[in-house]
């Protein structure tokens, strides 16, 4: 997922606590309405095409962020780019289907069921007969075999990211003939249909060496409709050739050319004739001349600033030659398997109380976050309401009740207990001494980071630096207040009409006391013990982060409205994770986390409670938000070794509802997903949860290009 990046499944999900009972957690009857649970909210739109009517050879040259380090996907610095390339290549036993489920891959695998559970659980997978590796040989047990005793993790010569459900397999073993394979596990292990994919071959598997250097840069051996021709790092491309031994429907193309093209030059690419397929931004494709909303409303209802904001170009007139250049192509658009959230850091600070996370929470107006983003994009603005599924999946459903519904009245009343109170004295800080929550960085005139001064400090726009939000009046509404920018007067309270205050006047006009305050006005800034309530809100500054400037600005505004300040501070795109959110220093971040099929496998990791390591460290896995619950545990080991997949989606509702409670991580939307593509490039484009079929990807012959194309629901 990505901002910051984070690579699909094959990659590791990358990117004072509650006790048991403080919370009083409702039933999930009690949830949000808006369920969605039975299908995604936006399906593939890949510009679908009967393979008739595909022309055989061509190159595709698509995109990628770079040229991988690794191409073994189990490796700690494979990428998106290593996946993409073991899609093509390698087996699978299962694929991501269009609803986010796992489905058997018919070409590889003939069955796969779980034969046995008492004593053990036992299955059996029958392989295609025709199914063979490109030197001919036989895919069976002696693959399964070695990548088992690499991934296991009994051998740390093998430096592997992960093992989980590899570690709880006892033996695998031939079965009747070398088609079949059995699979024993030590102990019932439910995410069983997520190993095995990608498989690698015994050559690569076979030994350290092998697993460590050996597929780095070249997989001799492979099984897929492509194979690997070549990893150029010099021209920054990787190679894909059709392969001559594939037993299934052979590829379409001749060959895939994956170029890493930075994310900023990639229309140029595209107008320059370099590229046929690209993920591209909003503001990239309105700049180009592309369609990346729906007609006349992505630019002409949006406000200076918004998320689909008017931009130079958007109109054709920005632009011409290049928008001429590329009118051979269009934008594909779905959701991504991905949801953005905000993290709330709660190991120190203001955050480390729950009533605080859960005020910031109940202050968020998240479907105005989601409309900002989606709704320009003419795709469902719908926020997303649980941590471990996407709508669609069967683990969805919404489950931000156990949180309460948004009530700015709420979240003040929260902070009012934690005892952070309207108006409070704030001491004159020392100079050692930091504005709670903030880590006291300076400013470019030179200011404290707790926002003396506002309006000399910088703008949102800017790469780096920060600003105060609350203190940012002292321009009198003038329009090019800095700061204002990042201010947001439109959040609504819904369900609470008497905590929406109406009425005002004049700027600067004194009302009698009592006087309701304008609808949509700050409340007077919290503090607490003589500091005020400030909490850091750090963001990655690189291109593509617009959308993310954005939306914290709102937040920010949210925040402003309950009493809470954000010092907003932005960062190289290269620091945020490994110096800011790994590291845990920031307070509130929004970041994402891609979606999985085999939620109670990964996302334990990254909701498991943090323990403390051998050096006394905290050990967070991935729990940047330093938030967990022993509850929340248990509910992920339950899940993971029932073999009852009712009663495994039950407990991963029931975890996510406690995930929900705890107010660590609050899921805002599902990213967007936009790809500029030729428009004879078919099976090709915006795949959503789905994996792509790379041998029916291919170029229209020229009677079908006017044939209708097979629209998805998001378009």
């Amino acid at each position: 997922m990505s901002h910051v990046g984070v690579g699909p499944r094959a990659v590791t999900r990358s990117v004072v606590f509650l006790t048991a009972g403080v919370l009083a957690v409702p039933a999930l009857a009690g949830c949000s309405s808006d369920r969605h649970d039975g299908k995604p909210l936006a399906g593939p739109d890949i510009a679908t095409a009967a393979r008739a009517s595909v022309a055989d050879g061509g190159s595709l040259r698509w995109a990628v962020d770079s040229v991988p380090d690794t191409l073994n996907t189990f490796q700690s610095d494979a990428d998106a780019t290593t996946a993409r390339i073991a899609q093509a290549v390698l087996p699978a036993m299962f694929r991501t289907d269009a609803t986010g489920r796992p489905v058997r891959d018919a070409r590889y695998l003939e069955s796969a069921k779980v034969v046995d559970t008492e004593p053990k659980q036992v299955v059996l997978y029958k392989l295609d007969q025709q199914a063979v590796w490109s030197d001919g040989r036989e895919i069976g047990a002696a693959d399964f075999a070695a990548q088992w005793r690499a991934l296991s993790g009994k051998d740390s010569a093998y430096w592997t990211a992960r093992n989980a459900g590899y570690d709880r397999i006892e033996k695998i073993e031939r079965g009747a003939n070398d088609l079949e394979v059995k699979v024993t596990f030590s102990r019932p292990y439910a995410d069983w249909k997520s190993l095995f994919t990608p498989l690698y071959p015994k050559d690569v598997m076979g030994t350290p060496d092998a697993f460590n250097d050996g597929a780095r840069r070249k997989l001799k051996v492979t099984a897929g409709p492509f194979a690997l021709k070549k990893v150029d790092a010099q021209e920054d491309e990787v190679v894909l050739a059709r392969n001559p031994r594939w037993w299934g429907e052979p590829a379409k193309l001749s060959e895939i050319r994956l170029r890493a093209v930075p994310r900023s030059k990639r229309i140029a690419a595209l107008g320059d004739g370099d590229l046929d397929l690209a993920d591209v931004d909003a503001d990239s494709a309105e700049q180009a001349g592309l369609a990346a909303g729906p007609p006349a409303t992505a630019t002409a209802t949006a406000s200076k600033g918004s998320a689909g904001s008017a931009r130079p170009g958007a109109d054709g007139k920005g632009a011409p030659g290049e928008a001429a250049a590329l009118r051979g192509f269009e934008v594909r658009k779905s959701l991504e398997p991905a949801y953005t959230q905000l993290a709330l850091n709660g190991a120190e600070g203001p955050l480390s109380d729950d009533r605080v996370r859960r005020a910031v929470a109940r202050a968020l107006d998240r479907r105005a976050l989601a409309e900002a983003v989606l709704k320009p994009l003419g795709l469902p603005a719908v926020p997303v309401g649980s941590h471990l599924a996407l709508s669609g999946q069967d683990a969805y459903a919404d489950g931000s009740g156990a949180l309460g519904r948004q009530s700015a009245k709420e979240a003040r009343a929260l902070l009012a207990d934690a005892g952070w109170v309207p108006g409070g004295p704030v001491r004159e800080q020392d100079s050692g001494e930091k504005a709670a929550g903030a880590e006291g960085e300076k400013t470019k005139d030179g200011k404290d980071g707790g926002g003396n001064d506002a309006e000399d400090t910088p703008s949102e726009g800017g790469d780096d630096g920060a600003y105060i939000v609350g203190e940012d009046d002292k321009n009198d509404g003038r329009g090019d207040d800095k700061g204002r920018a990042a201010r947001d007067h439109g959040g609504h309270d819904h369900g609470d009409a008497k905590d929406t205050a109406q009425g005002g006047g004049a700027p600067g006009a004194y009302a009698p006391k009592g006087t309701a305050a304008p609808g949509g006005s700050a409340a007077a800034p919290l503090a607490k013990d003589g500091k005020p309530l400030t909490l850091r809100f750090v963001l990655p500054s690189g291109p593509g982060s617009a959308v993310l400037g954005t939306v914290a600005g709102k937040i920010s505004g949210m925040l402003e409205k309950i009493g809470i300040r954000t010092d907003v501070t932005k960062v190289s795109d290269e620091s945020y994770f490994k110096d800011h959110i790994a590291s845990g220093s920031y307070d509130l971040a929004l970041y994402s986390w891609p979606g999985s099929a085999y939620p109670a496998t990964d996302a334990r990791p990254i909701y498991a409670k943090p323990v403390p390591a051998a050096d006394g460290s905290l050990n967070v896995a991935q729990n940047y938000t330093r938030v967990g619950t022993d509850q929340v545990d248990q509910l992920f080991d339950q899940a993971m070794t029932t073999l009852d997949g009712g009663q495994a989606r039950d407990l991963l509702r029931k975890a996510d509802s406690r995930i929900w409670a705890a107010a660590g991580s609050i899921p805002l939307y599902q990213r967007p997903q936009l790809l500029a593509a030729r428009t004879n490039l078919a099976n090709a484009g915006a795949f959503g949860f789905a994996t792509p079929v790379y041998e029916d990807m291919g170029f229209l012959t020229k009677g079908a290009m006017g044939a209708t194309r097979s629209a998805s629901p998001s378009r």
